[in-house]
Formats: C-alpha cells, sequence, structure tokens
C-alpha cells in the first residue's frame, strides 16, 4: 500500500490542537491509516495523576475502536512544532495488538517496521500458547 506520508503527518500535527496539556505544555499528535483506508488520529491527554496520562496513542486506538476497528498499517507521531517523535513502549505495545501484517511507521530514523521498533514482542499469539501448554503444565505437576 502506499502512504502518504506528508497527508498522515499533516493530520498528526492538526492532532496535536486537540491536545489536552496542562502540566508538561508538550503536544503530541498521531494519525494513522488502516488496512480500508481510513485515518484514525489522537492526541496527548494529561492528567493532574501523571500516571494516568493518556498518550497520543492510546487516543488513537480509540478512535480506532470507536470508527469499527480494522487494523493499522501506517503511523506517524509529531509533537506540536511536526517534529517526528517515537511512541513509547507502552504504546508500542498498544500499537503491536492493532497493527495490520508489515506495518509501517515513520520515525525519526526513519520508515521502521512495527517489528523493528518493537522486537520479540509479546501478542495476542503469545497467550493462545500459553493457554495450550497449561494443561500439560498441571498434569505433570500432579
Amino acid at each position: 500500500m502506499d502512504v502518504d506520508w506528508a497527508a498522515l503527518r499533516a493530520e498528526a500535527l492538526a492532532a496535536t490542537a486537540h491536545a489536552y496539556v496542562p502540566y508538561s505544555g508538550f503536544r503530541v499528535g498521531a494519525a494513522a491509516l488502516t488496512a480500508d483506508g481510513r485515518v484514525v488520529r489522537g492526541c496527548n491527554i494529561e492528567n493532574a495523576s501523571y500516571g494516568l496520562t493518556l498518550c497520543a496513542e492510546c487516543s488513537l486506538v480509540a478512535d480506532l475502536r470507536m470508527g469499527g476497528g480494522g487494523a493499522l498499517v501506517a503511523f506517524v507521531c509529531v509533537n506540536g512544532d511536526d517534529v517526528l517523535t517515537m511512541p513509547c513502549g507502552r504504546c508500542r505495545q498498544l500499537l503491536w495488538e492493532f497493527r495490520a501484517p508489515g506495518m509501517v511507521l515513520l520515525t525519526p530514523s526513519g520508515q521502521r517496521t512495527m517489528e523493528q521498533v518493537l522486537p520479540d514482542a509479546f501478542g495476542p499469539e503469545d497467550l493462545d500458547r500459553a493457554a495450550d501448554a497449561a494443561p500439560a503444565a498441571v498434569a505433570a505437576d500432579a
């Protein structure tokens, strides 16, 4: 799939205008393209209890789910000055969960696949493997 990175980046920058950042002043916007061609957006939403702050990726995934779901094929995140930013570790995990095969991110060091920004990721297939192995492990302990 061809990605218009300039248009997607413009969507991310526009999302920064909706950020709620009374504590840090650090606006972040994210935009992604879905497998069915939709654009979903998100912005960071701070909270006085800093640990409850929502990253832009969190609200982007909420937008994805509210819009009918689907899978992400391309993603970009910028700050309020249109500087590319990397998703934090928690958000990389969140993006992993909602990625399409081959998802690409535009990062400060160029285009990267989801596997490159989160190698050896933990995902739903790991839960399936654990569930499949559990009966055998219980029987061995008996």
